[in-house]
């Protein structure tokens, strides 16, 4: 901390590598305050040049929490290119993958990232305000975790033979069928696991409906949001429309996904290696909109499934305007798409078309162009290349779901630092609210792809008063 500045670097708890940076006026309140990511990844130059068929494994690497939702995104777009539209089984399958990922994500999140804030006080003792803080009052929430989390990741290994990096979808559908042995015994564990889906949603519901209006408006900001529907404006996330919903409440756009780029523009700032994308029917910064749970509940209508269908409309009975706008609500959001989750492998694993074995449709190209949305834990994820007409990439767009989130992160952390600090006076406490606000998104900064310029990295030197001195050029 400096007299004009305040720095958190890293922020924890949060998948990645990123800061806060505060800054104050001459009377030590908040004049401004941003969200950094500082990481470097540069995937979408150097995919470049390699055949499109390879996308789905070279992607899933990117993350190593969402890497099926990058692999399921890019098989996508790969199934575009060739033209093909994959068989029932094989989309059944790649459903319950991803299901699985979102469970076990989320169960990370809520579990071990969130948890210490929510059952133990966002100003508690940092010494204490941790995982083994959780489980040494919360022994029993701390093994329901790590069962959730066991439970969809049993699901990758049956499928692919892994936990993590599976190589799983691929372009025209998936790599191995599901064999009726593994079926039965996952539909036999999945019982406990919607029950203890249920008993956590109904923690993160005390929280945020008991919470006062601390919790109601922490972060509490009027924004649009943007999720996949169904034909029949459910919850959905493996294909659908992506549906925008203004801060009223009214649906501004729904559009085929792959029309994305007529309703979301992107901009680049050089204090982040993540994009900024915005409304692209409003000017850049106005048009921030939120993706992940908190948006996919605001614009959908409702939850296919009994439970979580409930746990939605009483989510929903909180709005104002049609719209649930506090930020700390997307821990409730989540646990609710948590149960959700845990019902669709449920009913997914009851059709016993899932242990089929037409799984994967071979054909050759025949577009240059591959456009794959779908929904990862976080938020809307876009996969888009453009081929050669053999089939090698020559261009790369990939949009994540943290990225979309990246104007209201800012904001978030914006509105918090204005609230609590005054005078320059600054606690512990305030610092990790700060952290919380970024926590609620659940940011995955591995996923930041943003790219300065082209390749290869300039290193600007600047002065202390802020002054370029110099630039180095590999």
């Amino acid at each position: 901390m400096t007299e004009n500045e305040i720095v958190i670097d890293p922020v924890t708890r949060v998948e990645g590598h990123g800061k806060i940076s505060v800054q104050l006026d001459g009377n030590g309140d908040v004049s401004g305050a941003r969200f950094h990511v500082t990481q470097f990844r540069g995937f979408e130059e150097f995919l470049q040049g390699r055949p499109f068929r390879e996308m789905p494994s070279m992607t899933a690497r990117i993350c190593g929490i969402c890497s099926i939702s990058h692999g399921v995104a890019s098989a996508k777009a790969c199934d575009m290119i060739l033209g093909v539209e994959i068989s029932d089984t094989a989309r059944r399958l790649r459903e319950l993958v991803q299901a699985a990922e979102i469970l076990q994500s989320h169960a990370l999140h809520f579990f071990y990232l969130a948890s210490p804030d929510l059952l133990l006080g966002l100003e508690e003792d940092p010494g204490v305000r941790n995982i083994i803080g959780v489980i040494e009052k919360h022994p029993e929430l701390a093994r329901m975790g790590i069962s959730m989390r066991k439970f969809g990741q049993g699901i990758f290994e049956r499928l692919s033979g892994a936990r993590i990096h599976i190589d799983y979808p691929i372009p025209g559908g998936v790599s191995g069928s599901l064999r009726e042995s593994d079926r039965d015994k996952l539909l036999v564990e999945v019982q406990p696991q919607i029950e203890a889906g249920i008993s956590a949603l109904e923690i993160a519901r005390r929280y945020c409906e008991e919470g006062g209006p601390e919790i109601e408006d922490f972060a509490r900001f009027d924004s649009k949001h943007l999720g996949l529907v169904d034909d029949r404006g459910n919850l959905e996330f493996y294909q659908g429309n992506l549906r925008m919903k203004s801060p009223g409440g009214s649906i501004l756009e729904e559009v085929d996904s792959k029309d994305y780029a007529s309703i979301i523009a992107e901009a680049v700032e050089n204090w982040s290696y993540l994009k900024l994308p915005y409304y692209a029917k409003e000017r850049y910064p106005g048009g921030l909109y939120r993706v992940g749970p908190l948006a996919r509940l605001n614009v959908c209508d409702g939850i296919s499934t009994e439970v979580a269908g409930e746990a939605a409309a009483d989510f929903k009975d909180h709005s104002e305007g049609g719209m649930v706008q506090s930020t700390m609500f997307y821990h409730w959001a989540r646990m609710i798409e948590a149960v959700y989750t845990l019902e669709r492998i449920r009913d997914l694993l009851e059709d016993r078309d899932i242990c089929g074995t037409d799984i994967v449709r071979n054909c050759g190209q025949e577009k240059r162009t591959g456009i794959g949305v779908t929904e990862a834990p976080r938020g809307v994820l876009i996969h888009h290349y453009e081929t050669d007409e053999n089939g090698m990439i020559e261009g790369v767009n990939l949009v994540v779901a943290t990225g979309h989130n990246n104007l209201a992160m800012n904001r978030s952390v914006e509105e918090v630092a204005r609230k609590y600090i005054r005078g320059g006076t600054v606690r512990e406490g305030i610092l990790n609210k700060l952290e919380a606000a970024i926590r609620c998104y659940d940011p995955c900064l591995s996923c930041s792809t943003h790219a300065i310029g082209q390749m290869p990295l300039v290193v600007e030197i600047f002065s202390e008063d802020g002054e370029k001195v110099g630039e180095v050029r590999p």
